[in-house]
């Protein structure tokens, strides 16, 4: 087939665009979307270690307060994603935010620790695939060459939610009282009417061009990218004969069990197990250091302060993976960022001394965003735009499963044996994931989302 009508096509006309001040805007925009559900990952922490002295709450409802919004988000993460393939990314976009910043805000009077484990739940779902969303939005409308190192930026926007849970969260539990509402149901409030000015702003968005000719709107998906080609004073090329544009388009509607068929099944299962064990280093350290420090000695606001401090490693790491995204190859980057988050994760574990504890603690978590930037674009570029997102969210939402469960192992387990053991046993389920993506996951640096997806 003549390699013109191939370049023709509206994912290869993406992929030459020049980088846009309109790219770098979506990516700020889709990019403070997931600073609402970063902040709502992390906030399960330091309100564990809040409402451990209001409600008086044991092991079971720590573990509770921690491990209900990440139930909801795994269905969330399946129900909302697999929506994301059918009505479209952007319908999504607006339905997930609008649902948590309501929910967000009823969570905030909640009087028992019944009400607020029910509404929790029912905000993760509405947060759940956000992050999912974020990766299949952005990486379709990204021009390949750029694509790792924008979305990084976009996580960088994402992850300052992390530190500024705590350090709000730390500020509030201070003050007890605010406006007559204790401090810690504004981290709450604050989610939700963040969200809300978010959501608005949102509403500007386009669809994603790779979507709409999944599902055989062409004409809109001409109308977007010519739109952006005409922004960057490039002409549109002649379009191919429709007969010979429908036998060479890459993409097509595919069902969701080729997931699991010859084609795709290695990487589906690849990306199942990454999720599976990921969540341990990952998020096993960013939701239970407050509880960690308390564990060594600390006061709760103390704690919160110290957790702070570490945090600001997220935002910093994410703004490290910026340069390298596209200098060393995905899966490459996510195996030695791993490496790090076990070895800092050890001497977390062990340190006693409070410098060498933050030090440990700030050099793990921008790890874990090294680690977190490489991981996000890396899922998003192994599937076809059909299932793209039902298959990210698929595998995303195990992650979301593991960490509601979590917490019920690692609470009890660090109450009964300590940080020490807690981090070993995290350090060797790290260096199972290096194997998982070395041996199993695909290339992806610099290929075209098509190239990716039609490797055996």
């Amino acid at each position: 087939m003549p390699q013109t009508v191939l370049e023709n096509t509206p994912a290869a006309r993406l992929d030459r665009l020049p980088v846009l001040g309109w790219h770098r805007g979506l990516t700020v925009l889709v990019g403070l979307g997931s600073f609402f559900d970063l902040y709502e990952v992390f906030l399960g922490g330091v309100l564990a270690a809040v409402l451990a002295e209001r409600w008086h709450l044991d092991a079971t409802g720590k573990a509770l307060v921690i491990g209900s919004a990440f139930a909801g988000m795994f269905v969330g993460a399946n129900l909302m994603s697999a929506l994301a393939d059918r009505i479209g990314r952007r319908r999504v976009f607006m339905i997930n935010l609008a649902g948590y910043s309501l929910l967000s805000v009823v969570a905030a009077f909640s009087p028992n620790l019944g009400f607020f484990v029910v509404v929790r739940f029912l905000c993760g779902i509405g947060i759940g695939s956000e992050l999912v969303l974020v990766d299949t939005y952005l990486a379709e409308f990204l021009p390949r060459a750029v694509r790792g190192r924008y979305i990084s930026w976009a996580y960088v926007v994402g992850f300052l939610g992390v530190p500024v849970a705590a350090l709000f969260g730390a500020r509030a539990v201070a003050k007890q009282q605010i406006l007559g509402l204790e401090g810690w149901r504004w981290l709450l409030i604050a989610g939700g009417l963040g969200a809300l000015v978010v959501l608005l702003v949102r509403r500007r968005l386009p669809e994603s061009p790779r979507w709409l000719l999944t599902h055989g709107r062409a004409a809109e998906a001409e109308t977007v990218v010519a739109g952006l080609e005409r922004r960057a004073g490039v002409t549109t090329p002649a379009a191919p004969p429709p007969a010979v544009a429908a036998a060479t388009e890459p993409e097509r509607r595919v069902p969701v069990r080729s997931l699991f068929g010859p084609d795709h099944r290695r990487r589906t299962v690849m990306l199942m197990i990454l999720n599976i064990l990921q969540t341990v280093g990952y998020y096993g350290f960013g939701t239970l250091a407050p509880l960690v420090l308390t564990a060594k000695g600390y006061t709760v606001t103390s704690s919160l302060g110290y957790s702070a401090l570490a945090f600001c490693g997220y935002p910093l790491g994410a703004l490290l993976a910026v340069p390298i995204m596209e200098r060393f190859e995905r899966k490459r980057l996510i195996i030695g960022a791993v490496i790090a988050i076990a070895a800092f994760g050890l001497v977390f574990g062990f340190a006693g001394n409070v410098v060498l504890i933050v030090l440990a603690g700030f050099l793990l978590t921008v790890s874990s965003n090294v680690f977190s930037n490489a991981y996000h674009t890396y899922q998003a570029e192994i599937f076809p735009t059909a299932v793209r997102s039902t298959g990210v969210g698929m595998c995303y939402s195990l992650s979301r499963a593991v960490s509601a469960l979590l917490p019920f192992l690692a609470v009890p387990a660090l109450e009964r044996f300590g940080p020490v053991a807690v981090f070993s046993g995290s350090a060797v389920i790290m260096v199972l994931l290096c194997l998982d993506v070395g041996l199993l996951g695909p290339r992806t640096t610099g290929r075209s989302l098509e190239a990716v997806s039609g490797d055996d």
